[in-house]
């Protein structure tokens, strides 16, 4: 067992309550899952022993939570449906620890054969469809449940006629309306103290309800009654296998599958938040010995649990010391606490497994998908309809099926992208990108290509290069940054490319690629295009081959006053897009807060929240933007008098205009066309906020009036400089206008 090497006593004091809390919620949540997977009640207790122990014992994981958990008990439950055995009964008893004890080998195979190498090709949205799925076939068994009715099996088809039914013939008001408000209950405690273990609260409220007000009596189903004891160890029968193999060898190997996939893949989620040191072999081999102790326990497969992981995190638990805790608990109740089980009622224990398993459902993922990549998405909705409509093993067949498609469509089609250079800046920056300040190289195209080169996506490479060459096209460079490797189909038309547009006078160079890529050429037959130079380490490089330094040289045919003059910059707009302008606000708001509480203009601070804000994509440019978005903030606290001191307000205001000037010297020296930028920069915010803010409208423009006779002090031929730009912009406004009245 791991445990840190500065661990205290107060740690392990605070493990041990944290996992006292974590078996109490697993009692009614174990209960109702071993229900699930159609065994007794009383064996999500049996799973909630050994199985968790024997975890914390192996794990390095020191904070996830394992156990009888959604997804095997269901595919356990849906094996028997299959298998014709009825949940409950004593061949249900012999013949799940033999489906557990065949998980369990499925996992030490796994194990020998380093499978945890394998995830990699399980997509995120294969896995999310895939689990929603087999949560709303649960929730669709255990819904006759809550009204009084008995638990279906089948598909989702099958389960809503058996659902129509029980309600007709069963329907109990009575435990419908303790089931739903159990649900209720849970759901909206979930949102308001998450904190809160609320599952072991409602069921000792549902036991106190049975015994005061004899819900029994009221025709509200109860458990059946249970005695006390721990479980007892056996080895399944594996007589049992003989004429079952087909049903039962290849399902058990689905629910390994399942119980490594999302057991491995949120463990290393857990474990990246934290800082923890995963070694994910010696998972899968807790994994394998954890099922085989719920094998001989008598109980279904079992996995870790998100939920109770994630509430275990929510309480900042430290080690497995909370697991050992959780075990030694449960060891006292199956001694004395089995006797009031009778006690619970159906209907509530349903609510809490209902209610556990809508967290499961990765509803929120589909909608990221849906607005981000409609491709994943499909992925995700036809697993989980797979799973609805069809069963487990065809939901995991057509995920695993689609995903292996996308990413053949993907390799075929990777991203590109044209690429320029913004004014004053280094590197290169997107062209397509709509909020994007860049234009192209002056005579130059610079293609970026986002994937392997080969047979499918090399006719599309060449196709793209040349729809983009036009008459004034001189140079020709594709951004090979992206790409790993090169078939021969594509190095040969790679080669009648160069060729083609040699004939042409065109240059053209492959930049920024892999070293192995050349020798991929060499080995292809291109030798030709290593030896002319026409592959180079960078892109700067083949500029400079061409003649072409930097400061480059921009196509002013390109430069319209929308992509000209844009708010966002370089390559804090490139990492942040739309939401750059409203990071900024918020920053400045926060800064000019800041400076009002403390009085002073502290530049370190400030220098420590950009990066915190920004991410580190800050620079002078967009320092600048940020500088005139500041002082508009502190004209508006000091407006509102949250910095009444005059004196205090006009050093900051100094301040901010010394930090104006400075960044205007450094970008004066290199290229008047950024300094041009910042100038309509500040023309736009002025005329915004004349619209806007009048009043501080004017508060601003005597603070630029200032800001000008410190600059005219400090630096006269840049000041000079920036009012023939300033008198430049205004000309080019007024005509813009002119140009728009009717």
């Amino acid at each position: 067992m791991f445990i840190p090497p500065s661990y205290t006593k107060e740690q392990a004091l605070h493990d041990i309550g944290t996992g006292i809390i974590i078996a109490l919620i697993s009692i009614p949540i174990s209960m109702g899952y071993a229900s699930v997977a159609g065994l007794p009640a009383v064996y999500g207790l049996y799973g909630s022993l050994l199985p968790p122990a024997l975890f914390a014992l192996c794990t390095t994981s020191p904070r996830f939570v394992f156990g009888v958990d959604a997804a095997p008990a269901a595919l356990t439950g849906g094996m028997l449906a299959s298998l014709g055995i009825a949940a409950g009964s004593t061949g249900a008893e012999q013949m799940v620890p033999l489906i557990t004890l065949l998980t369990s080998f499925w996992l030490l195979l796994c194990f020998l054969l380093r499978a945890d190498r394998v995830l990699k090709f399980i997509s995120e949205p294969v896995m999310g469809g895939f689990i929603t799925g087999i949560g709303l076939t649960i929730i669709c068994m255990q819904v006759p449940k809550l009204f009084g009715g008995g638990a279906g099996t089948g598909e989702f088809l099958e389960l809503s006629m058996h659902i129509a039914t029980e309600a007709r013939e069963k329907f109990h008001l009575l435990s419908f309306a303790l089931g739903i408000a159990t649900i209720g209950l849970l759901l909206a405690g979930k949102k308001i103290c998450p904190r809160l273990p609320l599952q072991p609260l409602l069921m000792l409220a549902g036991m106190a309800a049975t015994y005061f007000l004899r819900l029994g009596e009221r025709g509200v189903q109860t458990l059946p009654p249970v005695a006390p004891g721990l479980p007892r160890l056996f080895l399944p029968d594996i007589r049992l296998l003989g004429g079952q193999t087909k049903g039962l060898v290849l399902p058990s190997l689905s629910i390994a599958v399942v119980i490594l996939s999302e057991t491995l893949l949120a463990t290393s989620s857990t474990a990246r938040k934290h800082g923890d040191k995963l070694r994910p072999r010696q998972e899968i081999a807790a994994y394998a010995l954890c099922n085989l102790a719920a094998a001989v326990s008598g109980t279904c497969p079992v996995n870790g649990s998100v939920s109770r992981s994630s509430m275990a995190g929510q309480f900042g638990v430290h080690s497995q010391v909370m697991s050992l805790a959780a075990a030694a608990l449960m060891v006292l109740i199956l001694l004395f606490g089995t006797p009031l089980i009778v006690y619970l009622p159906v209907p509530v224990l349903t609510g809490i497994v209902i209610a556990a398993l809508i967290g499961t459902l990765e509803f929120p993922l589909a909608r990221k998908l849906h607005s981000v990549d409609r491709t994943e998405f499909l992925i995700f909705m036809a697993a989980m309809l797979a799973v609805l409509l069809l069963g487990t093993i065809y939901g995991v067949i057509t995920g695993v099926l689609l995903s292996a498609i996308t990413f053949i469509i993907r390799q075929a089609s990777p991203a590109v992208d044209f690429l320029g250079i913004v004014p004053g800046m280094q590197g290169f920056y997107s062209l397509t990108r709509k909020s994007s300040a860049a234009v192209p190289v002056k005579g130059v195209i610079i293609y970026r290509f986002s994937g392997p080169l080969f047979y499918a996506n090399i006719g599309s490479f060449c196709h793209d290069i040349e729809s983009a060459i036009c008459p004034d096209t001189k140079t020709v460079i594709a951004d090979a940054s992206g790409i790993g490797s090169i078939d021969a189909t594509a190095t040969e038309q790679l080669l009648t490319l160069y060729r083609t547009l040699s004939a042409q006078g065109l240059r053209f160079y492959i930049a920024g690629h892999v070293s192995s890529v050349n020798d991929q050429l060499r080995a292809f037959g291109a030798q030709e295009l290593v030896h002319r130079r026409a592959v180079r380490a960078r892109i700067a490089s083949a500029l400079e081959d061409t003649g072409l330094t930097f400061p480059y040289p921009a196509d002013e045919n390109y430069i319209s006053k929308e992509k000209k003059y844009n708010t966002q910059l370089a390559e804090f707009e490139w990492a942040f897009g739309t939401e750059a302008e409203n990071i900024m606000q918020k920053l400045a708001l926060a800064v000019a807060n800041d400076i009002a509480a403390s009085g002073e203009l502290d530049m370190e601070r400030i220098r420590k929240m950009e990066k915190e804000y920004s991410d580190g994509y800050w620079n002078d440019v967009a320092e600048d933007e940020f500088l005139d978005i500041l002082a508009f903030q502190i004209d508006v606290l000091r407006a509102e008098g949250k910095i009444p001191d005059a004196h205090k307000a006009h050093h900051i205001e100094q301040k901010i205009n010394e930090l104006h000037i400075q960044l205007e010297e450094k970008l004066l020296a290199r290229s008047t066309e950024a300094i041009q930028q910042i100038v309509h920069h500040r023309y736009m915010l002025d005329q915004q906020l004349k619209s806007r803010f009048p009043r501080l409208s004017s508060a601003l423009e005597l603070e630029r009036e200032r800001y000008f006779d410190q600059l005219l002090m400090q630096n006269s031929p840049l000041a000079k400089k920036i009012a023939e730009l300033i008198a430049l912009e205004e000309e080019d406004q007024h005509a813009a206008e002119h140009d728009a009245t009717p």
